[in-house]
């Protein structure tokens, strides 16, 4: 009888099996939990990084566009420069007219009264399509003195000169003109061969 209870004491002392353990119990649901919560933060991670790429995205997207965007303005403002500038060469040779008209009906020349009437109409109507000119940022080239420029000049004929140095535009023969830092016609000049000789004879260009 004493030896039953003994053994029955001695298997209540003895451990339970690890499945029945408490300890063991809590330490795999910790393990789960610390599983899942690495699951968790690895799934977090890779959705921010899906939004990043969505927001690199949509922000390349915009800069794209804001670049289409002022491509499109500048091509459209390059293309009614074009337009203006192809207009006001149909002007131009009007104006020419007026100025070779002006100059032949100068008053020093003039003897009628009629003749300084039609120069005075000569003159209003020419202060008319210089103003119109003006309105449309159209400005004549001031050349005469100036180092010849050929994005600026059409060289006529070249000179000796004993006023004017070597490649120096000395006389305006047709004006030029320029619109907001287009050229819009160059202007057809005479130009300075420079201090020589005075035996030299002119040369005439194209």
């Amino acid at each position: 009888m004493e030896q039953r209870q003994g053994e029955a004491i001695e298997a209540a002392e003895q451990p339970l099996p690890p499945s029945q353990s408490p300890e063991t119990s809590l330490e795999e649901r910790v393990s789960k939990l610390e599983r899942r919560q690495e699951a968790m933060d690895e799934q977090l991670k890779q959705q921010r990084q899906q939004l990043e790429e969505k927001d690199n995205q949509i922000m390349r997207r915009a800069a794209e566009f804001d670049n289409f965007r002022r491509r499109s303005e500048r091509d459209q403002d390059k293309l009614k420069l074009r337009y203006t500038c192809a207009a006001l060469r149909e002007i131009l040779p009007i104006v020419d007219s007026f100025e070779r008209a002006r100059k032949g009906l100068s008053p020093e020349k003039l003897e009628t009264l009629s003749a300084l009437e039609v120069h005075q109409h000569y003159q209003g109507v020419y202060k008319q399509l210089v103003t119109a000119l003006r309105r449309l940022n159209v400005a004549s080239m001031k050349v005469e003195g100036q180092v010849f420029d050929p994005a600026l000049h059409e060289a006529v004929m070249r000179e000796p000169s004993q006023e004017y140095e070597e490649d120096v535009v000395m006389e305006e023969l047709q004006r030029g003109y320029h619109l907001e830092g287009e050229v819009l016609r160059h202007a057809m000049v005479k130009v300075s061969m420079g201090p020589g000789p005075d035996d030299r004879q002119p040369v005439h260009l194209g």
